[in-house]
């Protein structure tokens, strides 16, 4: 019987534990919805997705994927999303606004989802980048969905 119970323990520890460290940013949004923004960067290890949906006052989700070479391969990847503080200046660098959220760590495929709500009326401005060959490989979205 103390075994059993000892096992049973264990167990609700570990799913606990596990649902206690889930990411908060992979919680807030979705790498899916109508695409407005998709850079590839020049050395064509990654690319930057920006997604919106109209919940919640307009939401935003940025993801970061793995590209050619890199595809598939763990390397440290991050992933960014913000509004800006002006409502309209399309194709600049904006000035942050509010919260920016970020996933980062040693992925395979992509870091993200990472989003920003109540965006209707805002641009935001994600960035992202591979860790490979001892370089940074970064791309920015510059500001978007005016």
């Amino acid at each position: 019987m103390r075994r059993a119970f000892a096992v049973l323990l264990a167990l609700v520890t570990g799913v606990s534990l596990m649902t206690v460290s889930a990411p908060a940013a992979q919680a807030a949004g979705s790498c899916s919805g109508t695409i407005t923004y998709s850079g590839v960067q020049s050395s064509g290890l990654g690319e930057l997705v920006i997604y919106y949906n109209s919940s919640n006052g307009g939401t935003n989700s940025a993801c970061f994927y793995h590209r050619g070479a890199a595809y598939g391969r763990s390397a440290p990847t991050f992933v960014q999303i913000y509004r800006c503080a002006l409502p309209k200046n399309e194709g600049a660098h904006c000035t942050p606004s509010g919260a920016r959220p970020t996933d980062s760590g040693d992925f395979s495929y992509y870091a993200g989802p990472v989003a920003v709500t109540g965006v209707a009326n805002y641009c935001v401005e994600a960035a992202g980048y591979i860790g490979w060959a001892g370089e940074r490989h970064w791309i920015y979205s510059r500001q978007q969905g005016c």
